[in-house]
């Protein structure tokens, strides 16, 4: 389709959960295509979001010549699956886009079980998804399946990390489509200094409290330093479905003193709140909040998980092995002890994302994918 490289494209980006670190990915990317002069529109769940969500579709949608549409999306397979496929095939009927571009397993699962037309592509990238779930479980095999089905009716697979890359392929299989690595990346404002509030805890986390990301780990590691007779305090930045369990367990280990739970906060504001940074993770691929911590010069200490390490790069010696209490206490007490070496290399992390996770290059990355697809196509 060489007219694909002379035109605006018209690019409908599809997801189920307007939330977190993938909603971030696709707003910076649209705002980077309409920039580019490209007719974007905006598929996302109306059951969740809430009004962060809402605010942040309602700022965009000006900008969508493709529009701004919400579907009854839930999370698990369920019968109104079959109502929200068709409403999304509709659309697609309707407007016409030559990208549908699906983001996380389900929207990902949407724009490949429609009927395809010819000249256009079908883009795909998962962000963890259903490669978070292991291959020897009911949830994994099913999802596995699901996803070897509609592999060769991918056009692009775009994953955000060598790791995500290499986990698709280790536990799905092999693409016939296109495959590129795009680092997810951030703006130039991002690089300004955070300053540390006054009243800071010693440590903080901010992200959605979730299973996968690890707030309860980091937790049970500050119960392990309490015990051992180094009180420390946290700030927990942030919202999900784990809020009452986090709570609950705070309570039960008698460190409702020490903890404090600040709610939703943007991102820098959270920094602002601790003296290290602490991402404890179970799994991620590309996480927004270790880069943005990075450009921030954050000083900051993160699980060995997914697409971490190539983020931090020659830095490795901040991460700490994953699901391991004991091992994220020792990590965090070795950074707080050794505040010069943590500092510098925050200072050294900082510019290597400057170098490698920039917003242009991945808005670039990705249509540059997609001229490629095209091609292909």
């Amino acid at each position: 389709m060489a007219a694909a490289s002379d035109r605006p494209l018209r690019i409908l980006h599809t997801v189920r959960a307007p939330v977190g670190g993938i909603f971030r990915h696709i707003m910076d990317l649209a705002y980077g295509q309409i920039e580019r002069g490209h007719h974007v529109g905006i598929v996302a769940d109306s059951l969740t979001g809430g009004e962060r969500a809402d605010q942040a579709l309602a700022e965009i949608a000006p900008g969508l010549k493709l529009g701004l549409h919400r579907i009854a999306i839930r999370r698990e397979p369920w019968p109104t699956d079959v109502m929200a496929i068709n409403k999304f095939a509709r659309l697609n009927r309707r407007l016409l886009p030559d990208v549908l571009h699906g983001h996380g397993a389900k929207a990902g699962a949407f724009i490949r079980m429609i009927g395809h037309r010819p000249g256009t592509i079908r883009v795909y990238t998962p962000h963890g998804g259903s490669l978070h779930y292991p291959v020897n479980t009911v949830k994994g095999a099913l999802y596995g399946r699901l996803e070897r089905a509609l592999m060769d009716r991918t056009d692009l697979f775009l994953f955000e990390s060598a790791f995500a890359r290499d986990t698709y392929q280790r536990m799905i299989g092999t693409p016939k489509g296109l495959v590129h690595c795009v680092f997810n990346g951030v703006t130039a404002s991002e690089f300004d200094a955070v300053e540390t509030a006054p009243d800071a805890t010693d440590i903080a986390y901010v992200g959605e409290f979730r299973h996968i990301k690890g707030a309860d780990i980091l937790v049970d590691a500050l119960a392990r330093l309490h015990a051992a007779g180094k009180p420390l305090t946290l700030t927990l930045g942030g919202d999900g479905e784990e809020t009452q369990r986090l709570k609950a367990q705070v309570e039960r280990l008698k460190l409702t003193q020490a903890i404090r739970f600040i709610g939703h906060v943007k991102a820098r504001d959270g920094f602002s709140q601790g003296r290290l940074l602490v991402v404890p993770s179970r799994g991620d691929s590309m996480p927004y909040v270790v880069i943005e911590a990075a450009a921030a010069g954050i000083p900051m200490i993160a699980a060995n998980v997914g697409g971490i390490p190539e983020i931090f790069g020659p830095y490795r010696d901040a991460l700490f092995a994953p699901s391991n209490p004991a091992a994220l206490a020792d990590a965090i007490e070795a950074a707080l002890a050794n505040s010069d070496a943590t500092q510098q290399r925050a200072r050294g992390l900082r510019e290597r994302v400057s170098e490698r996770f920039s917003q242009t290059a991945m808005v670039e990355g990705v249509l540059a994918g997609y001229r490629a697809a095209f091609t292909k196509t």
